[in-house]
């Protein structure tokens, strides 16, 4: 893994798979009706970024020799698409878009590196879901890979490294001296069929990646690293609370990771559409502040609801399960504080660790309890006094230890199975012999 001086979040196979009700459909892996690009697919034409001037020195600045081989490779795009390669080498260049059909290929010793100028990544509008930069007003700074509207988009290679060379970005924005948002890694919006894989993402200067409006997407085999007191460089961000569209179908798998300031997982935040179907197994948070936490807050509205989160391990992690209904960022005064988000069926399952100072911190709202929460299988060494801290929830419990708060003793079974998300009446004998052979996977 990494040093005590370092985020990590080592993705060995994580699927996301976000929709929104209109327009796009997200699929989950393994459906019958799920279309999403190839990872092992041949382009029948390739390049290689040398050919277009480019000088893998780390000095030279390759913006112009990345844009103009993608310029050339849009001439296959109907003609069953291209490969751009990166070779070894330390490749400087800015922002640069990406185009349909492509494959972007990087050599096992090849370092793409953002530009620490920021003239070389153009400020570009808002997204529609904030109304102005998320950071300041008005607009953004485009992330270092970009695209939009696109269709069959591959990111990958030999375990190639795409640095954002963040560390300017972040002393910026603690200098209070930005003029605009910081930028991402890699974004694409409103794309469908994309895969990001056999990569390593180092010191991106805001999100490392992240998915807007899009359908059909595969994250897998990637490392993402990151300085602990680097500012919000969060893993992956699958966004898609344009006009209060939902996100829903969301696979996270084999998750490592550790964040003294974050969390592993997190849900919610500034969705306003809602979240539903999120399902997350085989997770191992370590030296981190927290492994699950679900954000929302009054005025947020929308809703989390059918989260299934099972086959975790957590060592040394200050809060193992969060729910904060404070999180109160708005992107303006126009919100309407009376609407109220609704949080239900929450399934967290066959959980185990070691020095958490704190088991949960489970707070809803006054008026607005959160329903239908369910623990099943959870064991944790815990060093306070207040193992649980728990307010305006409501659901049910079964093999806890220590022992939950009041309102979530009521045992699930035999009444309340079907109450929980994802559970069924065979998963009371299943959940001990299941944990065994999957630490053994370990």
């Amino acid at each position: 893994m990494t040093n005590s001086k370092n985020i990590s979040f080592q993705l060995v196979d994580v699927l996301l798979v976000l929709a929104f009700f209109s327009p796009n459909t997200w699929a989950v892996k393994g459906s019958s009706h799920c279309r999403h690009a190839d990872l092992g697919e041949i382009r029948p034409h390739s390049v290689t970024i040398t050919e277009f001037g480019a000088v893998g020195d780390g000095v030279t600045l390759n913006t112009k020799a990345f844009q103009n081989a993608i310029f050339y490779l849009n001439s296959f795009a109907d003609k069953g698409g291209a490969k751009l390669f990166v070779p070894a080498g330390r490749w400087l260049t800015g922002s640069f878009d990406l185009i349909s059909h492509l494959t972007l290929w990087l050599d096992k010793d090849a370092v793409i590196l953002g530009s620490e100028n920021s003239d070389d990544w153009p400020v570009v509008d808002p997204l529609p879901s904030y109304g102005r930069g998320r950071e300041l007003p008005g607009g953004r700074h485009r992330s270092l890979i970009y695209g939009r509207n696109l269709t069959d988009v591959i990111i990958t290679g030999e375990n190639g490294t795409i640095d954002g060379q963040g560390s300017v970005w972040w002393n910026w924005f603690r200098s209070k001296t930005l003029n605009h948002t910081r930028p991402h890694l890699v974004e694409l919006m409103n794309s469908t069929g994309v895969a990001i894989s056999n990569l390593t993402f180092l010191n991106s200067p805001f999100w490392t990646i992240h998915p807007v409006y899009c359908s059909h997407v595969i994250v897998q085999n990637i490392t993402i690293l990151a300085p602990l007191d680097s500012p919000n460089t969060d893993g992956i961000d699958p966004d898609g609370i344009s006009f209060a569209r939902p996100s829903t179908n969301i696979i996270i798998r084999r998750l490592t990771g550790h964040n003294q300031n974050g969390s592993g997982i997190a849900i919610g935040s500034d969705m306003s559409g809602g979240v539903s179907e999120v399902y997350a197994e085989n997770l191992y948070f370590f030296d981190s502040s927290t492994a699950i936490i679900i954000k929302t807050a009054s005025g947020r509205g929308g809703y989390v609801r059918n989260i299934y989160i099972s086959n975790v391990t957590l060592a040394g992690v200050d809060t193992a399960i969060k729910f904060n209904s404070n999180f109160s960022q708005h992107p303006d005064e126009f919100y309407d504080p009376n609407a109220l988000p609704v949080i239900e069926r929450i399934t967290v399952k066959d959980v185990i660790g070691d020095n958490i100072k704190v088991a949960g911190l489970l707070k809803g709202i006054a008026g607005d309890s959160f329903r239908s929460v369910c623990l099943l299988n959870v064991t944790l060494n815990v060093t306070s006094k207040s193992p649980w801290n728990c307010s305006y929830i409501q659901g049910y419990s079964a093999l806890v230890s220590p022992e939950t708060c009041e309102p979530l003793k009521q045992s699930i079974y035999p009444r309340h199975y079907s109450d929980c998300y994802h559970l069924s009446n065979h998963l009371w004998s299943s959940g001990n012999q299941n944990r065994g052979s999957w630490l053994l996977s370990w």
